[in-house]
């Protein structure tokens, strides 16, 4: 057993390796958008200490309502736990501000024990975002350990009958599964790499596989959820639950696929994820509901159309996903990939979405929509929101 993932780990680091030497020339950026990114940076950091002298001690951002001035907030149990220390994260990456890495290190501690929370799927935002950037920043046998335990508590709601890692608890005849889950791979992959089990691997390779059949439409649009029936692990219903209808293309959770077939890409090097998210991207790209400033609407199939809400959080998750695929893309494609992705930064890190210092609760961008059908966190800012635009600037800057 300890030559096999022995074996293993050498074998994904080599892989690892190969990936990195597969990345193409890389496209040139914009060296004005460049001295924006820089200030974007800057102007974040400066919102997040805005942010965290407002934040209760043991609490986490959530969203912020302007008509009230309220700052609401979780516990570390919410999905979204994990995006505030990341984006503190990246941004002293950026800014090498000691108060950022101060204040992520203070609220790591308190996120520490979900790493042993087995009622949720998103311990890969929730870990990975968070402990997965300290530990790159400034490795620990501490974070390690974190996010190895996460890991498990994660592989722990897999189920080989379904092929899948369950999403939603829901009663014993359902099994429920979001297209937001390809997200949570990321911590699977990073722990075969660490520990050369294959059994996290395995894992994810499997939910793909099966998402992949089941989540999405011949247009390559996908559905938010998935209900598979526990026993048989057969279909029992596609819905989408945080879109306009079933039948519409939720514009995050496009996102969501899109980043999450470039990430099984990554991590895999099988060709057939690649496909898929070149066929996500097209279908996201060349919508004719696309606005020009590429931020989307909620939903791509909105009925209110040019007058519906947009969604900044889906532009900032498909930028930072399209400045990875680009690189592994064709020319032609990866041309309009990182084009594409430029014009969705342009936009957000503008003061259409990009807020003015001081303002908006310490949140960096406004305009996100968070589940419109339950009329919750409409046109408000959003921790993943300011999470995936800092990851996309950085990726932008890193091109």
């Amino acid at each position: 057993m300890i030559m096999k993932r022995t074996s293993l780990f050498i074998f994904c680091t080599l892989l690892a390796g190969l990936t990195a030497c597969s990345v193409k020339k890389q496209l040139k950026p914009d060296a004005g958008f460049l001295k924006v990114a820089d200030q974007s940076f800057a102007d974040a950091a400066s919102q997040y200490k805005v942010m965290m002298k407002r934040l209760p001690a043991d609490r986490f951002p959530k969203t912020y309502h302007a008509a009230t001035d309220k700052l609401e907030t979780s516990g570390s149990d919410w999905w979204c736990s994990g995006f505030y220390p990341g984006t503190l994260l990246y941004l002293y990456q950026q800014t090498k501000d000691q108060v950022l890495l101060t204040e992520a290190e203070r609220i790591l501690k308190v996120l520490k024990k979900e790493k042993d929370n087995k009622t949720t799927h998103d311990l890969g935002f929730m870990m990975y975002c968070s402990f997965g950037n300290a530990n790159q920043i400034a490795p620990k046998p501490e974070y390690k350990d974190v996010l190895l335990t996460s890991a498990k508590s994660l592989a722990s709601r897999f189920d080989p009958k379904v092929g899948c890692i369950r999403s939603w608890d829901s009663k014993d005849s359902d099994f429920l599964v979001i297209i937001d889950n390809m997200m949570n791979l990321e911590l699977l992959f990073w722990a075969t790499r660490e520990t050369g089990d294959s059994s996290f691997y395995k894992i994810a390779v499997t939910h793909a596989e099966t998402t992949v059949k089941n989540h999405f439409r011949p247009d390559y649009s996908s559905y938010h959820v998935i209900n598979y029936n526990q026993q048989t692990g057969e279909v029992q219903k596609k819905r989408t639950a945080q879109g306009y209808s079933d039948e519409s293309a939720w514009a995050r959770g496009q996102a969501w696929g899109l980043y999450g077939y470039t990430l099984m890409y990554r991590e895999t090097k099988d060709k057939k994820y690649l496909d898929q998210a070149n066929h996500i991207a097209q279908f996201i790209l060349n919508h004719p509901n696309m606005p020009a400033d590429m931020v989307p609407y909620w939903d791509f199939n909105a009925p209110d159309i040019p007058d519906a809400p947009r969604d900044a959080s889906a532009a900032a998750v498909m930028a930072s996903a399209l400045l990875e695929l680009y690189k592994y893309a064709d020319k032609s494609d990866a041309a309009q990939y990182y084009d594409c992705a430029g014009k969705m930064l342009k936009a957000l890190a503008s003061p259409k979405y990009k807020a003015g210092t001081g303002s908006n609760g310490g949140f960096i961008l406004e305009h996100s929509v968070g589940h419109l059908p339950q009329k919750k966190e409409v046109d408000v800012p959003l921790t993943y929101a300011d999470y995936y635009f800092i990851e996309a600037l950085k990726r932008y800057k890193e091109s």
